[in-house]
């Protein structure tokens, strides 16, 4: 039986919970409970997912237990070489843990070229790999989506693989530039130049001075425009 609990931050945890006919002390009885918990944990995961897992300690001798119940220590995900735990919870009380290791095959990008610093990415700018992604550094670009158009904010070398912290959206406005401010509204648009008095991202605020030296401020746009929102 598969037990979720979700609780407000939205992630689910599960612990799932069998009846055994064998002896639990069976170390393949155990084997099983925590196969099949791992296996249910993986199902949704992208890629290829595999669970390997090793053996229960061979000096454990348990007392009889009807049902056992497997789960992650605090803080685990089934990801990479870990350990899953197994527990009575009718018959007896104790907990025992078992090493296993997750793998999960799939795709990912890597550089196709030296990629300086400040270089937006595009086609042509990255390829596309194929190996275990829980032995690779974490936030790895595993959609291209991901990384196109994105900035590169350290230099990259041809053929390492393209991490998510690497990337940011491009500047959009650069201070001291001189922008296109417009606002739109029912029935009318306006649209006049001022002076960015900061550099934004495309979607964040920037504050802009008039020729008339007001101060507005608007959501920075591609194409150094800055959108006034009333």
């Amino acid at each position: 039986m598969l037990r979720c609990l979700i609780p407000l931050i939205g992630i689910a945890l599960c612990s799932v919970t069998f009846a055994q006919s064998a002896a639990p002390s069976d170390p393949e009885a155990l084997r099983r409970t925590a196969d099949s918990f791992l296996r249910a944990q993986t199902a949704g995961m992208p890629g290829r997912p595999g669970v390997e897992v090793g053996q229960p300690d061979a000096r454990l001798t348990l007392t009889g237990c009807s049902v056992l119940e497997a789960f992650l220590p605090p803080g685990t995900r089934a990801w990479g070489r870990i350990s899953v735990g197994v527990r009575c919870i009718s018959g007896a009380s104790w907990t025992v843990y078992i090493p296993a290791r997750i793998r999960v095959e799939g795709e990912y990008l890597v550089a196709a070229r030296a990629l300086g610093r400040g270089q937006v990415i595009a086609e042509g700018d990255y390829g596309v790999m194929r190996g275990d992604l829980t032995e690779l550094p974490p936030n790895m670009v595993t959609d291209p989506q991901q990384a196109i158009g994105q900035s590169v904010n350290a230099a990259i070398a041809a053929g390492q693989p393209l991490r998510a912290d690497w990337l940011r959206a491009p500047v959009a406005v650069q201070q001291g530039q001189i922008v296109k401010l417009f606002a739109r509204g029912n029935g009318f648009a306006v649209s006049h130049d001022g002076r960015a008095l900061a550099s934004a991202q495309s979607g964040q605020t920037v504050q802009v001075r008039t020729g008339g030296g007001q101060v507005v401020s608007g959501v920075a746009r591609p194409g150094g425009q800055v959108e006034v929102v009333y």
